[in-house]
């Protein structure tokens, strides 16, 4: 957890610097979500997300050279500096990526699951989504269809009480997410602890192999605004920030709950820190030396042949050809 969030102050600072361009959805706040997760799931299991996906690459076993890089469009980027922040993926761990459009990733994650249930592998799809996403018309949809199906599909909601620049009150008649299965059971636990996070997601993978899909609702709470252009204080209180940082932070949570258990001291602590603030540092400085895919790779992966067709806008050579 403490590798994520030190990963995502430095691309905070990254973007300010400008070293990172267009769209960044920082996931600060959220750490336990995903790191319950991954202790309760195998890399056999499929995975697929919203774009605030940083995290979750770095869960499914990606590096932070791999973030980093992708963020400022390098070629050791996860998507060789061609995808950006929304477009991390992981394929040899069934990271199926970061998704762009608000509640695309749920009707794929049910397909994941169909995957699953056809090749009979055993493993489950976990499809994660926002409070914002919650109210789209394509996750109705894949509910009915996994439910339908009987699919090994789980549908993680991660409630962290705004959308874009909405609170949750404002765009939902109800917020409890959990509930919105119908003919599908549900579930809430609390998202700032990675311990009930994990535990949440042991009982919902065995119900998904089990019996069929589930709803997971995961009470959480971003830090930073809904992106980099949202400054994330018009809409809530700085006070309500802070009271979330002082009461809830899953972080000092997980510390509080090593020293007062015993199991570990203080000197543990940081010393774990310090070898994160090393693994950051290195990879930020193999990112920056990565360099940025050739102008070629452009056309790549969109046709199979561009017939020596030009860039408008991109070749320096191209002389615009204005109608006689």
């Amino acid at each position: 957890m403490y590798l994520l969030r030190r990963m995502e102050i430095t691309s905070d600072m990254l973007y300010k610097a400008k070293a990172i361009r267009g769209f960044c959805h920082l996931y600060d706040g959220q750490e336990a979500v995903v790191v319950g997760m991954e202790a309760a799931l195998e890399k056999t299991d499929s995975v697929i997300t919203s774009y605030r996906d940083h995290a979750t690459h770095v869960m499914r076993g990606g590096s932070v050279l791999e973030v980093f890089a992708e963020l400022m469009g390098r070629v050791d980027g996860a998507s060789k500096g061609k995808g950006g922040s929304m477009h991390l993926y992981r394929r040899q761990a069934n990271f199926f990526g970061g998704q762009g459009i608000v509640g695309a990733q749920t009707p794929l994650g049910a397909g994941l699951a169909l995957a699953h249930q056809y090749n009979q592998d055993g493993g489950v799809a976990v499809t994660l989504y926002g409070d914002g996403a919650a109210n789209q018309g394509q996750l109705f949809e894949a509910f009915n269809m996994a439910a339908l199906w009987d699919l090994p599909c789980i549908f993680v909601c991660e409630n962290n009480h705004y959308g874009m620049g909405t609170a949750e009150w404002r765009a939902a008649k109800s917020p409890s997410y959990f509930t919105r299965g119908d003919y599908m059971p549900g579930m809430q636990c609390d998202g700032m602890d990675v311990l009930a996070v994990r535990q949440a997601f042991a009982f919902a993978k065995k119900h998904a192999l089990e019996k069929g899909p589930m709803i997971l609702e995961v009470d959480t709470y971003r830090y930073h605004g809904h992106s980099m252009s949202d400054p994330g204080s018009t809409y809530r209180s700085r006070d309500e920030i802070s009271s979330i940082r002082q009461k809830r932070d899953p972080l000092e949570h997980a510390r509080k709950l090593l020293l007062d258990g015993g199991l570990a001291e203080v000197s543990d602590i940081k010393a774990i820190e310090r070898d994160v603030k090393k693994q950051i540092d290195e990879g930020l400085g193999q990112a920056k030396a990565s360099p940025h895919p050739p102008m070629e790779d452009l056309w790549a992966n969109i046709w199979k042949a561009p017939l020596g067709a030009e860039m408008r806008g991109i070749d320096s050579s191209h002389k615009q050809r204005l109608p006689q």
